[in-house]
């Protein structure tokens, strides 16, 4: 029995590496297609290269956004202000990348203080995502990259036809 299982395991590693070698030419094809956007701000291309992330990044038919931290600004009395700033600076790279609110199929939101700030939350979303609606994941955190952010706000989009 166990001289059975190793002919079939010597048979089956060279199907398996022939299989790897014809997906290898299709594993860099993928980036051929790939196209990333950058902020246009200097300061932040700066940041952003250093770190190693792009405002999003668009390979067959799909958008891919880095999340946006909404933060709120000294003297601001309610959350709100920040989220439509977050919303705002999601529809510019939207926009850049040829697609817009009603293209976005994915909205993920990752909140310092869910409860707390979800009514608002919805409040200001609702301004910018309409029905059809996309499937959305909110969840509680702990912390963010940005120690002031409020939420980050993460969405995927399919590219409409050109």
């Amino acid at each position: 029995m166990i001289g059975l299982a190793r002919r079939k395991y010597r048979n089956l590693v060279p199907a398996l590496l022939a299989g790897w070698l014809v997906a290898l030419p299709n594993a860099s094809s993928a980036q051929e297609g790939r196209h990333t956007i950058m902020p246009d701000d200097a300061a932040a291309l700066e940041f952003q290269t250093a770190v190693g992330f792009s405002d999003a990044v668009i390979v067959d038919g799909m958008i891919y956004l880095s999340g946006v931290v909404a933060v709120p600004q000294e003297g601001e009395t309610t959350m709100a202000p920040a989220f439509t700033r977050a919303f705002d600076r999601l529809a510019i790279t939207l926009a850049r990348a040829g697609a817009g609110w009603e293209d976005v199929v994915e909205f993920n939101t990752f909140h310092m203080d869910l409860g707390g700030q979800l009514d608002e939350f919805v409040e200001v979303k609702n301004r910018y995502i309409k029905a059809p609606f996309p499937a959305w994941t909110a969840l509680g955190i702990s912390s963010l990259y940005e120690p002031a952010g409020l939420v980050e706000i993460k969405i995927t989009a399919k590219k409409p036809p050109e």
